[in-house]
């Protein structure tokens, strides 16, 4: 016994490290660090408050991250960029850019790429979840597979009302569900109003939400609220039925064209990220290692959404086999939107994957580049740059990243509503 107490008295190496190296621990006996670690991707101004467990090979934690000032963290292959704060919760697979902070309890899963000043209060969940600088998230959120954009500041951002949630599973058993809130052609310019979705509501997935948009509090929105400026404040309607038919879809239309959507943005904003924001990483300690963070999200998110389209498609060729029930239940129109997805998507498939952002767009993308790289002097960090920009120049910057999205939805499209041979 005496042994066993005198044994725990020894740090593991790693800590003692890290406390050797200048990152500061309140309770180092608390703090498990992986052999697989790299304690050089550990800035010395780290500072771990109570319990901690950090793994991965590549976990990067950037200059004067807090973690666990509220509650205990599990940090696992996560990038940290300067001045984030986790303050407790689980953190996977995932990056945080500069000044991200979330409260404690947080669960935040693989997939996820929150952007600078983002922020999200207790009991958070993520999962392939983007969040544009700014976006703030309150309390008991559980709000996975969408992307979210809007606002110009901290004192100006878009908003997730506390106990909200993105339905992304439905009863068919698929997740073909990714909803866009904002877009990524004039959500990266930083100056579009912000979107308000109210406390104690939710979005069924998949839907788009225009800038501008408040959704009232306690409101389960449905359907795509495309005109800007508007206040969704649906009544309350009586409960109703109808009979349910497990593994049997109707009109499908709606669901492909938004993945479809949600894609094309994928696209777009990996090149944002390739060719405007892979400079300014650069520029910053440990920015190489952040960048290839967020490439590998982005690469991982679009992976996801063709993951989950194969599986809705593979759910649909199970119903295919009660073709009979499946005319007798929904009109023409709904089967006949299953059987052309089914035939063309091995063909939309393959398009999605193929890599056409890179040629698309190509006089718009260089010029918009030479205004980017004028712009970004020495010390401008990317919000100011972005910030000073121009109207016409943020335009021409948004139009060629609408290039992206509306000529991979239209060659996407196209292989969808081919006929039957």
């Amino acid at each position: 016994m005496i042994e066993i107490l005198e044994k725990s008295k020894t740090l593991p190496t790693k800590v003692k490290l890290l406390l050797k190296k200048g990152v500061r621990m309140t309770a180092p006996f608390s703090v498990e660090i992986g052999e697989e670690v790299n304690l050089d991707k550990i800035d010395a101004s780290l500072i771990i408050y109570g319990a901690a467990r950090i793994k991965g090979e590549q976990t990067l934690i950037s200059p004067n991250v807090k973690l666990g000032y509220e509650a205990p963290v599990v940090l696992i292959n996560c990038q940290l960029g300067n001045g984030v704060e986790l303050k407790g919760g689980y953190f996977s697979e995932s990056v945080f850019l500069d000044n991200v902070v979330i409260g404690s309890n947080a669960q935040v899963r693989s997939g996820c790429l929150l952007e600078e000043q983002g922020s999200g209060n207790h009991s958070v969940g993520l999962k392939q979840t983007i969040l544009f600088p700014f976006v703030t998230l309150g309390s008991l959120v559980n709000f996975c597979d969408c992307l979210m954009a809007g606002g110009t500041s901290r004192k100006n951002h878009s908003e997730v009302g506390s106990s909200y949630v993105h339905f992304n599973y439905t009863p068919q058993q698929d997740k073909a569900t990714p909803s866009l809130i904002g877009d990524v052609p004039r959500g990266v310019m930083l100056r579009e109003a912000p979107i308000f979705l109210g406390g104690q509501g939710a979005i069924a997935g998949p839907v788009q939400i225009a800038y501008g948009t408040v959704i009232s509090a306690g409101v389960v929105c449905r359907t795509d609220c495309l005109k800007e400026g508007m206040i969704v404040s649906h009544p309350p309607k009586p409960a109703s039925s109808k009979k349910f038919y497990p593994g049997l879809y109707g009109d499908v239309s709606h669901k492909v064209t938004s993945n479809i959507l949600y894609v094309a943005n994928l696209l777009a904003l990996r090149q944002w990220y390739r060719y405007v924001r892979h400079g300014f990483f650069v520029r910053e300690k440990y920015g190489d290692d952040l960048y290839a963070g967020s490439q590998k999200v982005l690469e991982g998110a679009l992976t996801e959404r063709i993951v989950q389209l194969g599986i809705f498609a593979k759910n649909l060729e199970k119903a295919a086999t009660r073709e009979k029930e499946i005319k007798r239940i929904f009109p023409v129109k709904a089967w006949r939107s299953q059987a052309q997805f089914l035939k063309n998507w091995p063909a939309m498939e393959e398009y999605l994957l193929k890599g056409n952002e890179e040629n698309i767009s190509l006089k718009r993308k260089e010029s918009f580049l030479k205004i980017m790289k004028k712009q970004s002097g020495e010390f401008k960090t990317y919000l100011e740059a972005v910030k000073l920009l121009t109207p016409l120049q943020a335009q021409r910057g948004s139009a060629w990243l609408n290039d992206i999205v509306q000529s991979t939805i239209s060659g996407c499209l196209s292989i969808y509503q081919r006929k039957k041979q």
